[in-house]
């Protein structure tokens, strides 16, 4: 029996700092919320603006796959393994944090903000060796169609980390359907609306809703607005 959980838009954690504006569909800093702790090996979903010239200070992670996603704009990563890049729309980002790493994020940009997903899952092998990487995608390839970002496999299509998940994203024309099967028995999967509106089964989802959908193997998603965006997460439900 399929089981779901609808968190709207507007249920979502806030925090204005000014410079950041940061929406949490899962527990985060001060917004704590026992009901929206994870979706399975999902912890943490963060929808953040970042002002122009403003970022985060140099701070730390370990034992977390940490993946960004910018939206609009572009930011600058620094971190403590001598990696010095810039994200931008189009690009996806994934760290390792495994036994440590401290790292920086900055919107460089004078006139302009940047926009990203910042997202936060468990993984499966603990106290690895840390690791940074970055790759700019074929938007084109998700038109009508869902193209597949991550996975837990380094010579598969996106980036990987050490989880058993897939990521995929896609932007379609208004009325236009994907099926999605999952690939591990057991994973559950985390839809994200970007832009527009969709319906997964019979739910109707709007900008920035999220749905978490479990004991299925597969869904069907139907864009009801042109251009419309979504981010598919699919994870194990089982915390090791």
């Amino acid at each position: 029996m399929e089981n779901t959980v609808l968190h709207k838009a507007g249920t979502r954690g806030h925090a204005n700092h000014g410079w950041l504006d940061s929406h949490h569909t899962f527990s985060f800093a001060n917004y704590h919320n026992p009901d929206r702790m994870h979706f399975g090996v999902l912890r943490v979903l963060n929808d953040d603006r970042v002002d122009p010239g403003m970022g985060f200070g140099t701070h730390p992670h370990d034992n977390m796959e940490i993946i960004s996603i910018p939206l609009e704009g572009d930011l600058e990563h620094k971190d403590s393994m001598n990696n010095t890049a810039v994200i931008r729309k189009g690009d996806i980002q994934v760290m390792s944090a495994g036994i440590g790493i401290y790292h920086s994020e900055y919107n460089k940009n004078k006139d302009k903000l940047t926009k990203f997903l910042q997202i936060w899952v468990y993984p499966n092998k603990r106290n690895v060796t840390p690791r940074y990487g970055q790759i700019t995608l074929d938007e084109t390839a998700r038109r009508n169609n869902l193209q597949q970002v991550l996975s837990p496999n380094p010579d598969d299509e996106g980036v990987w980390i050490h989880q058993d998940a897939w990521f995929h994203l896609g932007t379609f024309d208004t009325d236009k359907q994907a099926n999605y099967s999952l690939k591990k028995k057991g994973n559950g999967i985390y839809a994200f609306v970007i832009k527009g509106d969709f319906t997964i089964g019979t739910i109707e989802l709007n900008q920035r809703d999220g749905l978490g959908i479990w004991d299925t193997d597969e869904i069907l998603i139907t864009a009801n607005s042109q251009d419309a965006e979504i981010l598919l997460m699919e994870v194990p439900m089982a915390l090791r």
